[in-house]
């Protein structure tokens, strides 16, 4: 995908958030940038420079995300993504509903908000990879780490940040036993001591969305006193 073909404008009035994601985007190679503190400053960026894709947060210093998702909804038709703190489905289904073509909540993995801002652009402009996309199957459930998501009987559930991050290095050893160690270095890098309780909440949120009876896993297994295994599928 061409990225330096995309201008996206990016409004969170966390000065140091809009810094990081820039830098994300900028280093993936898109084309320009563009950031704004408040809905005012954002509605004007959004009218001089007709950005190809919005990141708007939720609470802004003069209104809110929402609010400025309708504004520009009446003058344009590009991609929306929303950036949240809240981790509360009722706020993602809102946001979703008013047509957004996705939402992100804090705090996220560069690699996880680099995939949606791509599934996000290709979905929107048809764009075409060269590269198939990257599908992990479990059963009847896909796992679609471009759009961090599960699909299974027609819907799509969200998967966190950590979660994802989490999965990926389980699929990396599909069959191996993965450490405690080398799962908490994956999710909170060298410093991840300490993490090993919080590593367990994780893995029981991750079964919920892959298992179907989370309480007996079939595919995320426990190596006792060592780690976890994800099975590999059938032939």
């Amino acid at each position: 995908m061409e990225n330096y073909k995309y201008k996206i404008l990016i409004v969170d009035d966390n000065a140091e958030l809009v810094n990081l994601i820039a830098a994300i985007l900028k280093e993936d190679g898109y084309r320009k940038v563009l950031t704004a503190g408040s809905m005012k400053e954002g509605m004007e960026i959004f009218r001089e420079s007709r950005p190809d894709m919005a990141v708007l947060d939720i609470m802004l210093p003069d209104g809110d995300g929402f609010s400025m998702f309708a504004k520009m909804r009446e003058e344009s038709e590009i991609p929306i993504l929303f950036l949240s703190a809240k981790d509360e489905d009722e706020d993602r289904l809102f946001g979703l509903g008013l047509g957004a073509d996705d939402y992100i909540t804090k705090p996220f993995l560069p690699k996880e908000l680099l995939l949606r801002v791509r599934a996000v652009l290709k979905r929107t402009y048809h764009i075409k990879d060269e590269k198939k996309e990257t599908v992990i199957r479990l059963g009847e459930r896909k796992v679609l780490p471009e759009r961090a998501a599960v699909w299974f009987d027609g819907e799509e559930t969200p998967l966190t940040a950590k979660e994802l991050a989490l999965l990926m290095k389980l699929s990396q050893n599909r069959g191996r036993i993965v450490t405690f160690d080398a799962l908490c270095n994956a999710v909170w890098g060298d410093f991840y001591y300490g993490y090993e309780n919080t590593l367990m909440v994780h893995i029981r949120h991750l079964r919920e969305k892959l298992e179907d009876d989370p309480s007996h896993p079939k595919w995320i297994l426990t190596a006792r006193g060592l780690g976890y295994r994800l099975k590999k599928e059938q032939p």
